[in-house]
């Protein structure tokens, strides 16, 4: 089983198979990680963060809602492994929800900011070296294909930003994926003051209101 991080592209099913569009996405997060890193200016390392937040949380769901779902299905350890990621995709989330709520010249924000560094770091390899050479054991290419078209159709449509009420698992992240996406693409489009309050309430009232429904579906369903 080899990492697909020492793979060529047509050992990946070509470029348009989900095996070559993860690593494409996970290259470039270290690169702007790096760059963030490196960067004195206050502003630019803004700017950048704002890139991996944005690359980070669509890359994210689009493997919660297409990616885990058919790696549970066709790896034999697939619960086990997508349980793992997903606990890391869990603490950056909370990790980078208190980023966003904390000023940049907050000294806890920088320190919080290298926590989620080194996580995203570790969940690629996880990602690259454990649990998608196992997928790539079970599929043939045009089988990645497919799915790197499905993963790729969800994360253009994802929320861009840390949510808190989003479960990890379908149906519930699919659900509430589509108020959560408006919200982040206009915020990411006008800047948290371009909305109005209205817009905000109106957003996070619609979603509370879908966590509500979500978590009485599955009463139901344990009761039956």
């Amino acid at each position: 089983m080899t990492t697909i991080a020492e793979q060529t592209v047509e050992e990946l099913g070509g470029r348009e198979s989900i095996l070559a569009r993860q690593r494409r996405d996970h290259v470039e997060m270290d690169r702007l990680m790096s760059e963030h890193q490196t960067m004195a200016d206050g502003e630019g390392r803004e700017r950048v963060l704002k890139e991996i937040v944005q690359l980070v949380f669509s890359h994210a769901f689009a493997e919660e809602t297409v990616l885990w779902p058919a790696v549970r299905r066709c790896v034999v350890d697939g619960q086990e492994l997508t349980a793992r990621v997903e606990d890391e995709h869990q603490q950056i989330n909370d990790l980078v929800a208190d980023i966003e709520r904390l000023k940049p010249v907050d000294p806890e924000r920088e320190e919080k900011v290298r926590r989620a560094f080194a996580l995203i770091r570790q969940d690629i390899r996880d990602e690259e070296d454990l649990l998608l050479p196992q997928l790539q054991d079970t599929l043939d290419a045009a089988q990645l294909r497919r799915l790197g078209a499905a993963w790729e159709a969800v994360r253009k449509t994802a929320p861009t930003h840390p949510h808190p009420v989003v479960p990890r698992r379908p149906p519930g992240n699919a659900v509430l994926g589509v108020p959560l996406s408006l919200f982040d693409r206009a915020r990411d489009t006008l800047g948290s003051r371009g909305l109005t309050t209205k817009a905000r309430k109106v957003l996070t009232a619609l979603a509370g209101l879908l966590v509500s429904a979500m978590a009485a579906v599955a009463l139901l369903r344990r009761r039956r």
